[in-house]
């Protein structure tokens, strides 16, 4: 099988120096495996996401001297495809409405302590809530005791050849952990990153995703829906992660470290590849 890998930012900040490294990375590994390096525009955020950016991320990724395959995937262009996904898994009982808010799901939930940094699990308020009765603003959220049922107790494991252990629960455990995730969120209107990300790279045929390692505790989530969708998990190399001096993940509003600022003080595309550590 062909090696095929991606970068997948979304238009709604400038690219920034730990993305440049994940491009970077993900572009080398498949020009090492004699692959294809495809690039993805998640901008299924319609509150955030801004033509400008987009158009600064070809930019950017062109003056790191990268290339791919034409045309790029709109995830915006996809949606059709999307709700065919949906419609699979309300079909088998699999998701429901839910009109929580974060407030709501914070007042159900029993609070941690001050400094205990566990997540709020969802309590389950909207659970038994039938697809018939979605309105309107509401979110779909995965019924994770459901969905465990279906996929058995065998351990949701993915192949990973980054310097990460990677987790791998079984599906009732991730339950226990996680409560019931949010798979349409009604902020945006559409699929939420992690439902997207998995109907993409089936669709385009991924074998290898090359992502940061803040993303390695959704792998799991993600593995999940390939067998309830009877999709092909790739393998997996989550990579370490560009910071600051002091120690902080690098994000898009950390404008100072932006690649066009860098581009504009005449530094090289090497001399950046040098700064990132490749």
């Amino acid at each position: 099988m062909r090696y095929r890998t991606r970068f997948a930012p979304s238009p709604t900040g400038p690219l920034h120096l730990g993305h440049a490294y994940s491009a970077l990375l993900a572009h080398d590994m498949a020009v090492a495996a004699a692959g294809d390096f495809l690039l993805r525009i998640e901008d299924t955020d319609i509150a955030r996401a801004r033509p400008q950016w987009e158009t600064q991320i070809y930019d950017d990724l062109h003056w790191l001297g990268l290339t791919w395959p034409e045309p790029v995937l709109r995830q915006s262009d996809h949606l059709a495809r999307y709700d065919a996904s949906l419609d699979r898994l309300a079909a088998d009982d699999l998701i429901y409405p839910c009109s929580c808010t974060r407030a709501d799901i914070r007042a159900a939930a029993s609070a941690p302590q001050e400094g205990d940094p566990a997540p709020i699990v969802y309590p389950g308020t909207c659970r038994t809530r039938p697809m018939a009765d979605r309105r309107p603003g509401d979110a779909l959220r995965l019924n994770m005791a459901r969905a465990a049922r279906a996929v058995g107790p065998a351990p949701l494991r993915f192949r990973e050849t980054g310097a990460a252990t990677p987790p791998c629960p079984t599906a009732m455990e991730l339950t226990a952990a996680m409560g019931d995730p949010v798979l349409a969120r009604k902020d945006i209107e559409t699929v939420s990153y992690v439902l997207a990300a998995v109907l993409d790279d089936a669709f385009q045929s991924i074998t290898q995703v090359v992502r940061g390692a803040d993303l390695l505790e959704t792998t799991p989530l993600q593995v999940l829906l390939q067998r309830l969708l009877g999709l092909p998990t790739p393998i997996y190399h989550h990579h370490r992660l560009i910071r600051d001096a002091a120690g902080k993940r690098l994000a898009k509003r950390d404008d100072a470290r932006a690649i066009a600022r860098y581009r504009a003080d005449g530094i090289t595309p090497q001399a950046l590849r040098t700064m990132v550590g490749l």
